[in-house]
């Protein structure tokens, strides 16, 4: 079956082995600006969830046994396809989530770069001689370790990048001769049975790959819990992954569970550019971003100026129909969401929060982009992880008032720092506790190529290419005795 877009489809399948299946029990699919239902994809049951689990037994001996220069071809004919098709995914992208057309046309970009960059990594696949003669009574021996595949993975994927955090998890087991099982978000579902699609017809064995759809609350335990599944690696919230790491057993758990990502402004910084990226970091993608700026530290001299800014340009960003090429920011993904974020607002106004800028639900799910200031410490909107259109500014003495508040809290994923002064930036590098910091841009930079995780509730392990590809796979020695 070719999909092409939802304005033609009724009930999309999901595919198990390579296999379309359809269901008489199905998951509606909602575009988030309209409130409509834009199509309906199987609701999968346990018994589904076991039939994707022995195909993929059967894929991951395919898999293993699929010499190098396919997997690079299927994943390169992926991105040709993928890329020649840039605007069926983009509106494909744009209908089921929260994106607008612009936004979505760049997740596309970033995809075709992931699955080139899992196509190159498949060749990295490699090993090293060891020199056994190094241990006495070892001299007649040589030998080398080599990477293999770990057998079954089992990705489970958000809403926020539908297609670009799918295909950061099937690139590098697709690279790495592993088979895959996919869970969508159920929320939006289709761009990853769409890269599914075009991986089977780039010529990916069905085995290998299968998009389980519907809700983890049905089938999810199962696949976690199997033993023939060797590894999950999981992107979404911090409740949702203890439950994983404790259903998980032992295996291989890779999880990015989110932030409340901290940016630095130091006196000696270039404001306008410090106040572009904070701006566009808070409120892209309607601030549902990993990445997402939400806390703002600004040293004292600086504050005002900072602030007015922020405030104008956070004031000028465009909110509307996401197809308008000339929209800025779209919906919330839900009306639950935007719900959730006027109440986090509205208590933190409750308890003597000023709002700057918006601060006002526009209606079902649009939520306007927002800054706060004045917020009391160890209010919501700075403990946890917003995942929405609010930032909040804070004045701070110096940089160690910064560091120490923007590490008070329960993640560290990544964070920026604006500074001229390379002695501070590297006093912020060494002091933060984030996964990653970003001088002279907002903790929402990333690129595709780098490691990309946190440390304590932000996660376990890294993402990037090649990073996610050596978790997916297992070292053996080999040693002849001479």
């Amino acid at each position: 079956m070719t999909m092409t877009g939802v304005d033609t489809v009724t009930q999309w399948p999901m595919y198990i082995g390579g296999i379309s299946r359809i269901s008489e029990r199905v998951s509606p699919v909602t575009d988030p600006g309209t409130g409509m239902v834009v199509a309906t994809v199987p609701a999968a049951s346990q018994e589904d969830a076991q039939k994707a689990l022995a195909f993929a037994a059967q894929g991951a001996e395919v898999a293993a046994n699929m010499p190098t220069h396919q997997r690079m071809q299927i994943l390169n004919q992926t991105a040709d396809l993928i890329k020649a098709r840039r605007e069926s995914f983009a509106m494909l992208i744009a209908t089921e989530s929260s994106k607008t057309i612009r936004e979505a046309r760049k997740e596309v970009d970033r995809c075709v770069d992931t699955i080139r960059l899992s196509a190159e990594e498949a060749r990295r696949q490699q090993g090293e001689v060891i020199k056994f003669d190094q241990a006495p009574g070892s001299e007649n021996r040589v030998g080398y370790w080599q990477s293999g595949p770990v057998g079954i993975v089992l990705a489970i994927t958000p809403f926020n990048d539908p297609l670009n955090l799918v295909a950061h998890k099937v690139g590098p087991a697709i690279a790495t001769g592993n088979a895959i099982i996919v869970k969508p978000s159920g929320l939006t579902p289709l761009s990853a049975l769409k890269l599914a699609e075009t991986l089977y017809e780039a010529g990916l064995p069905g085995p290998v790959l299968s998009v389980v759809t519907g809700s983890a609350q049905d089938f999810g335990d199962i696949l976690v819990q199997d033993p023939r599944v060797r590894m999950v690696s999981f992107t979404g919230g911090l409740k949702t992954g203890k439950h994983i790491a404790h259903q998980a057993g032992l295996k291989k758990i890779s999880m990015e569970l989110g932030s409340n990502s901290p940016v630095i402004v130091l006196n000696d910084a270039n404001l306008e550019a410090a106040a572009r990226a904070c701006v566009s970091g808070a409120f892209w993608a309607a601030g549902q971003n990993c990445l997402g700026v939400q806390r703002i530290f600004c040293e004292e001299s600086i504050y005002d100026e900072m602030k007015k800014r922020v405030v104008q340009l956070t004031a000028a960003i465009r909110m509307g129909d996401k197809m308008d090429e000339s929209t800025d920011m779209g919906p919330l993904i839900t009306e639950r969401e935007a719900a959730r974020i006027e109440n986090w607002v509205d208590e933190a106004k409750s308890q003597g929060a000023h709002v700057l800028v918006g601060g006002e639900r526009k209606g079902g799910s649009y939520y306007s982009p927002t800054i706060l200031e004045d917020v009391p410490p160890g209010l919501i909107v700075l403990e946890e992880e917003v995942f929405g259109p609010v930032a909040s500014m804070i004045p701070v003495k110096d940089l160690d008032s910064a560091i120490q508040q923007a590490n008070n809290v329960n993640y560290g994923l990544q964070a920026g720092v604006f500074t001229q002064d390379i002695s501070k930036a590297f006093y912020a590098i060494k002091k933060l506790q984030v996964g990653g910091v970003m001088i002279n841009d907002s903790s929402d930079y990333r690129i595709d190529a780098m490691p990309f995780g946190g440390v304590k509730g932000s996660g376990l392990g890294r993402e990037g290419v090649h990073f996610a590809a050596e978790a997916m796979t297992e070292q053996k020695v080999v040693c002849f005795n001479l």
